[in-house]
C-alpha cells in the first residue's frame, strides 16, 4: 500500500495517482491522520523517483516501498513557509562535501523519518534560484531531530523540528542538479496539492455522513432534527458543496494520471476543497450542537484536523496569488 507510484525495478508496482488517491480518500473517511503515509509515498517518493541518480534510486526506493525507511520533507523555516526565496539553511561546498546549517520547522515524519529531503541554499546570491535539494540520512554526525510539536489537531501524526549543525554530506547527497531545487519542487507540488484537495473533499465527505445520521437520529420538537426546514437547508448545501467539490478533484486526478494538471489548476483545487473542507466541519460541528464540541464525537476531530490543510502544502492565500498570475500574466 506504500508507494504505489514507484516503478517496478524498484520494488513498486508503478501505479498512477488514480491508485494512491484511494488511499488518500480512506485515510480521510477513516480519520486517520496520524500516519503520515501521503508524505512519504506520494511526496518523498516521487522527489527520489524523479530526480535520483541510479545509486540514490536502488538504495533508497525499496527501502520506502516496504516501510523500512520512512521518508520525510524538510522544506518549512521559522522564517520560510511559503515564501521558498527566504530559506536560511545553506550548504557550503567544501571540497567534495558540503557542509550543512539551519533548521526546519513543522515537518510531517520528522521525528520517525529515517530519510529526508532537505532544500538548502547552495549560492546564496540567487533566492529561490539557489537552491539545492540533499539526501539527508538519520544517524548522520550534525543531523539533529527537535521536539515533537504539540499541534491543534492531527495529533497522531509525527509532526517535528529538524536541526543541521556543521552536517557534512558527500556530493553524492545532492537530488537532482545544484540551484535547481527550486524547479524539482515547483514540479512535484501539483500532485502536492492535489492530495491535499482530495483529501479535503474526503473529510468533508465522512463530515456530512456523520452529521446527516446524526440530524436523522436526533430527537427534538417531536420529531428528528433532520425533520426540520432549517437542518434540511443546511443538509442540501452541504452536499450540493461536496458534489462540486468531488467532480473537480476527480477531474484532477484524471488529469494528473494522463501529466495534464498545470500549476494554477492544482491550486484551485487546494484552496477551494480544503476551505469546503473547513467550511463543511464548521457546519457538521454547529448541527451536532454540544455534542460537536466533544472529542468523542468523530466530528470534533475533523473540525481541528481541517484548520491546517489551508495552510501547509502552500497556504490558500499563496494559492490565490498563483491562479490570479496565470489568468494576469499567463506564460507566453
Amino acid at each position: 500500500m506504500l508507494s504505489m507510484m514507484v516503478p517496478e525495478e524498484y520494488g513498486g508496482v508503478g501505479l498512477d495517482c488514480r491508485y494512491p488517491a484511494i488511499m488518500w480518500e480512506e485515510q480521510s473517511y477513516a480519520g486517520t491522520t496520524g500516519p503520515g503515509f501521503a508524505m512519504h509515498s506520494d511526496i518523498v517518493a516521487p522527489y527520489i523517483t524523479n530526480y535520483g541518480t541510479e545509486e540514490q534510486k536502488q538504495r533508497i526506493l525499496p527501502k520506502l516501498v516496504s516501510g523500512e525507511w520512512i521518508g520525510a520533507l524538510g522544506m518549512t523555516e521559522p522564517a520560510a513557509g511559503s515564501d521558498f526565496a527566504n530559506i536560511k539553511t545553506v550548504a557550503v561546498k567544501d571540497g567534495d562535501d558540503y557542509i550543512i546549517n539551519g533548521s526546519k520547522v513543522f515537518i510531517t515524519n520528522g521525528w520517525l523519518c529515517d530519510v529526508v529531503i532537505v532544500c538548502a541554499k547552495t549560492d546564496t546570491g540567487k533566492g529561490a534560484h539557489g537552491v539545492s535539494l540533499f539526501i539527508i540520512e538519520d544517524g548522520m554526525k550534525g543531523f539533529v531531530k527537535g521536539n515533537k510539536l504539540n499541534k491543534m489537531g492531527m495529533k497522531a501524526q509525527d509532526t517535528s523540528e529538524l536541526f543541521f549543525e556543521d552536517l557534512r554530506v558527500p556530493a553524492s547527497a545532492m537530488l537532482g542538479p545544484e540551484n535547481k531545487g527550486f524547479y524539482c519542487v515547483m514540479n512535484e507540488l501539483p500532485q502536492e496539492r492535489l492530495l491535499i484537495a482530495d483529501m479535503g473533499v474526503a473529510s468533508a465527505e465522512a463530515v456530512f455522513e456523520q452529521t446527516k445520521n446524526y440530524t436523522m437520529e436526533r430527537q427534538a420538537f417531536g420529531g428528528s432534527l433532520a425533520n426540520l426546514q432549517t437542518v434540511s437547508h443546511k443538509l442540501a448545501e452541504m452536499k450540493t458543496d461536496i458534489c462540486v467539490a468531488r467532480a473537480f478533484v476527480d477531474q484532477c486526478i484524471a488529469q494528473h494520471a494522463d501529466h495534464k494538471l498545470d500549476s494554477a489548476t492544482a491550486s484551485m483545487a487546494k484552496y477551494w476543497c480544503t476551505d469546503l473542507q473547513s467550511s463543511v466541519a464548521d457546519r457538521g460541528v454547529q448541527l451536532h450542537g454540544g455534542w460537536g464540541y466533544m472529542w468523542e464525537y468523530d466530528v470534533c476531530k475533523h473540525f481541528v484536523d481541517a484548520r491546517v490543510q489551508s495552510i501547509y502544502g502552500g497556504a490558500n492565500e499563496i494559492m490565490k496569488e498563483l491562479i490570479g498570475r496565470s489568468i494576469t500574466n499567463p506564460r507566453k
